[in-house]
């Protein structure tokens, strides 16, 4: 990806030189459009007198806004948060420095909620780690112009990696966990409900915090469950009468809680919830069981669980910062366990019915088609960086790249899904490039696994292609490029009747279909185009 980066001191050995093109030290008067983003990475320069400093500080914004003026809009900015890397105060009541930074940072950050492409990176979360001495080399300041030391490089390159995964919306999707001196102290088979340490003084206070922390990933759409060697009915006891109990089975997605084998019991997970592995961090206190997991399923993520519970907190951060942080977390996301639970409430009531079609009409379900806008652009993002399994192309896409779609005439559907289980949300997308008045490309059309098996797809599909012809479309033309992962989507164009017309040697298969008649849709689905 090529990137221009807007600076005002040598970054280069943070930022690197692949792809990479740098304006001079405070120089905005180049602006150029050629390239895919933009990053403005200004620090607060060394000036011991502070009403100066003050002032430079709060021109950044002017700065700041006649560079976004001149930026393609379409194209992702993002902005790091000034850090005082050298502050120098001769009066307590000195503030104005203090205050110039937080008015700037304030600033981005509310571009950052009112503008799509603008994004913004706490560059605090990096430099607090460290003490102040070490932040900035005089040596390499005073010689080249780095202020921030560059001895830090290497550890800036990890930071800053873990930052662009979360910008591009990728996450794990699935925390596991034991539950014997994991989501609480002692084991509960021989300490019994009330005897399991949680709540009261420590180390029961520690898990407390532990589980409470853990309830929040869960309400930021991190999908939790458990895999517990233990007696089920001692578990339900559990949740149901210890008083001091946070997370609760209200709270999981799905549960393993038997004397099988963890891998087993994983790759269960992992098929009940139609995940891949590598979706998962694996949490359990008992080295024998990580190892093992390590060496049977390297695609899960196992990190070591820490010794005492008072270091707890510091191992959820650690947590949240390696596997789970996301940039924006949308409804969907909020709102994944009630989903899943769904999901398996479905599944249960499949084998009372005779055959597939009498389950489907009883499903009582309603399909909406939204055009894309400001609303669901970020879930349409998202999903274009997390769905793998049913993808055709699997091409990924920020908020940035579906608007400048959209303004160049690109049509993008949502589908969002309901039945008498619960609402799905936003589960799939295609994206729409006309070639020509009657010719249009699809490229991209993905659906989330947890709406997989109903035949929601062909029946979206379908209707868009319906729509498509009312609107003079006459011929289509689509891909499927394969992956790893996508292999389950390699005859849909064949099963829609779209004929293959070549395929290279990597798999890749082109399709083209004459959009002559009417698709028919069974009627169990309920469709609505909004």
């Amino acid at each position: 990806m090529t990137t221009f980066v807007f600076r005002n001191h040598t970054v280069e050995p943070f930022l690197g030189d692949d792809a990479m093109t740098y304006s001079g030290y405070d120089d905005i008067s180049i602006v150029p459009r050629d390239v895919e983003r933009y990053i403005w990475f200004y620090q607060v320069p060394v000036n011991t007198d502070s009403t100066q400093l003050a002032e430079e500080l709060a021109s950044y914004r002017g700065k700041l806004d006649l560079v976004l003026a001149e930026a393609d809009d379409h194209k992702p900015f993002i902005v790091f948060s000034l850090v005082d890397l050298y502050p120098v105060k001769f009066t307590g009541e000195d503030v104005a420095v203090a205050d110039a930074i937080m008015e700037f940072n304030r600033y981005v950050a509310s571009l950052a909620a009112t503008r799509p492409n603008v994004k913004w990176v706490d560059f605090s979360e990096f430099t607090r780690q460290y003490e102040l001495d070490a932040l900035v080399n005089w040596k390499y300041y005073l010689m080249s112009q780095t202020l921030l030391s560059p001895k830090l490089a290497h550890d800036f390159k990890n930071w800053w990696q873990r930052i662009e995964t979360q910008l591009a919306l990728q996450r794990k999707k699935c925390l596991v966990l034991d539950m014997d001196n994991t989501l609480w102290g002692g084991v509960l088979g021989e300490d019994g409900v009330d005897g399991i340490r949680l709540g009261g003084d420590y180390p029961g206070k520690a898990f407390s915090y532990w589980q409470r922390a853990l309830l929040q990933l869960e309400k930021n759409g991190v999908i939790l469950t458990v895999c517990s060697k233990n007696n089920e009915a001692d578990v339900i006891e559990a949740w149901q009468h210890n008083p001091n109990m946070v997370l609760k089975r209200e709270h999981f997605s799905a549960v393993r809680i038997n004397w099988q084998d963890k891998v087993t019991n994983l790759r269960e997970l992992a098929a009940e919830l139609n995940i891949g592995l590598d979706s998962m961090v694996f949490i359990d206190d008992n080295p024998t069981e990580r190892e093992l997991v390590r060496q049977l399923l390297p695609q899960v993520a196992v990190p070591d669980f820490p010794e005492k519970p008072y270091q707890l907190m510091p191992f959820f951060k650690q947590l949240v910062e390696n596997y789970f942080r996301i940039y924006t977390v949308t409804s969907e996301d909020r709102a994944k366990t009630e989903q899943y639970q769904a999901n398996a409430l479905r599944k249960a009531d499949e084998a009372r019915f005779p055959d597939m079609e009498s389950y489907l009409y009883s499903l009582d379900m309603e399909l909406d088609i939204v055009p894309a806008d400001e609303h669901n652009l970020p879930r349409i993002a998202q999903m274009t960086q997390k769905t793998n399994q049913f993808n055709l192309t699997t091409h990924r896409y920020t908020e940035a790249d579906v608007q400048r779609f959209l303004d160049n005439g690109w049509r993008v559907y949502c589908l969002g899904v309901r039945d008498r289980f619960g609402d799905s949300g936003i589960t799939a997308t295609v994206f729409l490039e006309p070639v020509d008045d009657i010719t249009v490309n699809v490229d991209s059309l993905l659906l989330s696994c947890r709406i997989l098996g109903k035949g929601i797809e062909e029946a979206f599909f379908k209707t868009v292609l319906n729509l498509l012809r009312l609107d003079g479309y006459r011929k289509l033309v689509a891909q499927y490029l394969p992956t790893v992962k996508n292999g389950q989507t390699a005859d849909f164009y064949d099963r829609m009747g779209l004929t293959c017309v070549s395929t290279d040697s990597d798999g890749s298969k082109h399709y083209e279909m004459e959009l002559r008649e009417v698709f028919e849709i069974k009627n169990y689905y309920n469709i609505r185009v909004l």
